[in-house]
């Protein structure tokens, strides 16, 4: 589910690689969610567990994964920052692009590296809904990623130990 204006093409890449990975189909629908219950005024930020709430309500099919891509920057309390989180072996996340564009970091716009990082964030957190833990394989989509540097050494598919894994779900 997006949530704030996205480019339908940007979308429909992500979707299509997240479709790809888990061999699943996968449909994404924008909507407008009002976010200003979820801003902490303090920090500057959005709080990802309470959004993570509510995206959990949002879907009426049964057994339906749904992520909550957002642009907005998203915190959890014992972290300064997130690019996403998941409810393991749940049904819902939420992403965001914010700290995923390289202007955050004083770079040029580069629309391709940021839709590879956020194909890499979406299937990294639907991985979690589907039961995997964070892997240690360098490569692996499913390594932890505490800065921008680490998602971008990733690549987008399962390594074998995370993909054998999901296979037995």
């Amino acid at each position: 589910m997006a949530c704030g204006p996205f480019e339908k093409d940007f979308l429909k890449a992500v979707a299509l690689s997240a479709e790809k990975e888990f061999r699943i189909p996968v449909v994404f629908e924008e909507n407008h969610v009002d976010l200003s219950s979820f801003y902490n005024p303090g920090r500057r930020q959005y709080d990802a567990n309470e959004l993570l709430s509510f995206i959990s309500g949002c879907s009426v099919i049964e057994n339906a994964k749904v992520i909550g891509l957002f642009r907005v920057d998203l915190f959890i309390p014992i972290l300064t920052y997130i690019f996403g989180q998941a409810i393991l072996n749940g049904r819902s996340a939420v992403a965001s692009v914010y700290r995923l564009r390289n202007e955050m970091y004083g770079l040029k716009k580069n629309e391709s590296l940021l839709l590879s990082r956020a194909t890499k964030e979406v299937i990294h957190e639907l991985g979690h809904n589907f039961g995997l833990i964070h892997c240690h394989f360098q490569t692996c989509v499913m390594r932890s990623s505490t800065y921008v540097e680490d998602i971008d050494q990733k690549s987008h598919h399962l390594c074998p130990v995370c993909r054998e894994a999901l296979n037995k779900i």
